[in-house]
């Protein structure tokens, strides 16, 4: 039995080591983030301007760079004109020299330690400014963090005194015990009472204080301002706006089909059998009404061809007989132009009159056979109306029945909408404010009025829908027949809100947010109430101020910023 409790007082210390040798890596100390550079600005109504440069040395040239941008759309400003002047120091000559889109270099050199204010006389496309950087620090070094340590003890508090007292007690009670008798049995009992919740304790002195879920690191909770540096900002086109309250109309969207305006669409047919013998436009070439857009060579059966025989010599007989008075016609007048002189007056003047008329008849009919001819044989198609040409149905050489539809020119100058309203939009449409719809072409922001032309007679049984028409005012060819458009239906009641652009808003951790933009490289997030929206714009109702630059460009690249601080 004494073995034993000796093997048991070996293993006691190991009771209370428990928890206190773990290593919880970098937990134990901390450093925060230092300064890399010294930085200020200035701003107005117009500009921000931002200063960031190294410890500067006086009496040494200094090199300070200079950010300008817009202040309410945070646009790097290009071609600006600068001139820089030292506070109280007239002497002291600064160069400006242009870096890049919206940053600038300054050099100079200041010859006393002490802390220097630059007035900035700038001009670009928003006007003049003029405004004061302060606190240029000459002489001035960055601040140097040092590590502190996050887990200083006490020798009093440590895991070892406790655990050593404890067992020492322990070794106490137990000699004391042996006097009486079951001295042995006593011995152990007392022995694992006294030491066990020492080492419990021990252990959690040694463990106490940590935070197991965010690593021990310090501030592992995500703060809600962050840093951007103005050369990000400028590299991912981070774009601000101005928040100011506005009238705000509320819309319902619906979905539209382009269709053809009856002027707008025309389908050329043959209106004989005949075979296509050329084409005279290609597709995708504008045409104006009445062009030839293609020949067709007419099929004619033999009944037909016979008809025309005879009515060409019906035609030969009347020809001659034509020709026969234009040589009688012809001697006549000649004979009494040359005996003139004593020939009547009047039968001069009517034999030249027979022989104008009869020179007449007999141009017409030397110009017939061959106009009757072609028209028997071949036919043109002609456009009824200024477009587009679309794809052939056929080639040269084919064959078209009669009705049969060779090609369609299409106007898209002038286009309808039909869309599919239900009862509460259709009632209204008469007592909107405005109808709106933007075509699908890249980067094509405009947008479109419609115009209501038709209202629905009947209703979509499957669905209850109505159809109605509209026109797109002045489409300027950006709308394809049978694209789907969104339409939007403003109302004419409106109210003043804070309104926002809706790619403003992202969601962060399932909640809608903006980024706030709080000084020149300073940034915070601002989790926002959302209210009415249309295809654009937002109302806020909680989270954000009148006079709040929000960030409006590139807010997905704001985003990753932020997780990732």
């Amino acid at each position: 039995m004494i073995k034993r409790l000796f093997y048991l007082l070996l293993f006691a210390p190991l009771l209370v080591k428990a928890h206190g040798g773990e290593d919880h890596g970098d937990a134990k100390t901390t450093s925060a983030k230092t300064a890399t550079y010294f930085s200020s600005e200035a701003t107005s109504d117009l500009y921000e301007l931002l200063v960031k440069y190294q410890p500067l040395k006086p009496g040494k040239e200094a090199v300070i760079k200079l950010y300008v941008s817009n202040f309410s759309s945070n646009v790097p400003l290009d071609s600006a004109s600068i001139q820089i002047t030292v506070s109280g120091n007239p002497n002291i000559k600064l160069t400006v020299m242009r870096l890049d889109k919206g940053i600038y270099e300054v050099k100079g050199i200041f010859p006393e330690k002490k802390s220097y204010n630059l007035t900035v006389n700038i001009n670009s496309v928003l006007g003049p400014d003029l405004l004061l950087i302060t606190n240029i620090n000459v002489g001035k070094e960055l601040p140097v963090d040092a590590p502190t340590d996050l887990h200083t003890t006490r020798w009093y508090s440590s895991s070892w005194f406790y655990g050593i007292a404890g067992l020492i007690a322990g070794l106490g009670i137990m000699f004391l015990a042996m006097k009486r008798t079951n001295r042995k049995v006593a011995a152990t009992v007392i022995i694992f009472i006294f030491l066990l919740p020492s080492a419990v304790y021990n252990s959690a002195i040694a463990h106490g204080g940590e935070d197991h879920e965010t690593g021990g690191k310090a501030g592992g909770t995500m703060s809600n301002t962050f840093t951007v540096e103005k050369e990000s900002q400028f590299l991912f086109s981070i774009v601000t706006q101005k928040i100011v309250s506005g009238n705000f109309n509320q819309s319902s969207q619906s979905l539209g089909t382009v269709v053809a305006s009856p002027q707008g669409n025309a389908v050329i047919q043959s209106p004989q059998t005949g075979k296509l013998i050329s084409i005279k436009v290609n597709p995708g070439q504008n045409v104006a009404a009445g062009q030839i857009v293609a020949t067709v060579e007419q099929t004619i059966d033999a009944g037909t061809q016979s008809s025309i025989i005879a009515q060409n010599s019906d035609w030969r007989a009347k020809r001659n007989e034509v020709e026969a008075q234009y040589e009688a016609a012809k001697i006549q007048y000649n004979r009494l132009k040359s005996i003139e002189d004593i020939a009547a007056k009047k039968d001069v003047t009517e034999a030249k009159a027979r022989l104008q008329q009869a020179e007449k008849n007999r141009a017409l009919y030397q110009n017939i056979p061959l106009q009757k001819v072609q028209a028997a044989k071949y036919f043109n198609l002609t456009s009824p109306i200024s477009g587009v040409v679309g794809n052939y149905n056929y080639a040269v050489g084919s064959f078209i029945n009669s009705g049969e539809t060779l090609l369609q020119v299409t106007n898209l100058n002038k286009v309808f909408v039909e869309a599919q309203l239900f009862a509460n939009d259709a009632a209204q449409i008469k007592t909107v404010e405005k109808i709106t719809a933007f075509s699908n072409v890249l980067n094509d922001s405009t947008s479109y009025s419609l115009k209501l032309i038709s209202t629905a007679q009947s209703v979509n049984g499957d669905n209850q829908s109505q159809k109605v028409i509209f026109e797109i005012v002045n489409p300027s060819s950006k709308f394809k027949i049978g694209e789907n458009i969104s339409i939007n239906i403003f109302s004419k009641t409106g109210s003043k809100q804070i309104v926002i652009p809706s790619n403003a808003v992202a969601e962060i951790n399932g909640k809608p947010a903006v980024f706030i933009k709080d000084k020149a490289e300073q940034y915070s997030i601002s989790f926002i109430s959302k209210g009415s929206s249309n295809e654009k714009f937002i109302t806020i109702l909680k989270g954000l101020e009148e006079g709040e630059r929000v960030v409006t460009g590139n807010v997905y690249q704001m985003k990753s910023i932020y997780l990732n601080q």
